[in-house]
């Protein structure tokens, strides 16, 4: 079935991954934490514009910005490292399967393109924007 209909394989793929990756973030991320830190960089970045005129205050801005940026990146690295390994073996299997098939020098586009919509599509209906 992979190899006779391979680009609908890959959308299937690119689906259940993106399924795979929402539930781990959804499960493993602390949604209240991140949705404050998003708050306070909307704020700080507010800030950084009524202030423009003043570097000092646009430093000390910047800098509290990249606190919270650094701790943004702590809390979703745990899910990428829990999702890392088995995406490297999958992948590897892909390449294997698609290798014989008409979209054996593209099967990766597709991939990257069907699982940012279908990314999305999860986000949004697990409520992780």
């Amino acid at each position: 079935m992979i190899q006779a209909n391979p680009k609908i394989s890959i959308i299937l793929f690119s689906i259940v991954v993106s399924l795979f990756i929402t539930i781990v973030n959804y499960f493993i991320l602390d949604k209240n934490r991140m949705k404050e830190l998003k708050e306070k960089q909307k704020h700080l970045k507010e800030q950084m514009k009524i202030h423009k005129d003043n570097h000092e205050k646009v430093a000390e801005l910047n800098s509290e910005m990249m606190q919270h940026a650094m701790e943004t990146m702590k809390h979703s690295f745990k899910p990428m490292i829990i999702t890392l390994i088995p995406l490297l073996l999958l992948f590897s299997w892909m390449r294997q399967i698609f290798i014989d098939t008409s979209i054996a020098k593209s099967w990766i586009w597709y991939y990257i393109g069907f699982s940012m919509v279908s990314s999305i599509a999860f986000r949004k209906l697990f409520k992780l924007d």
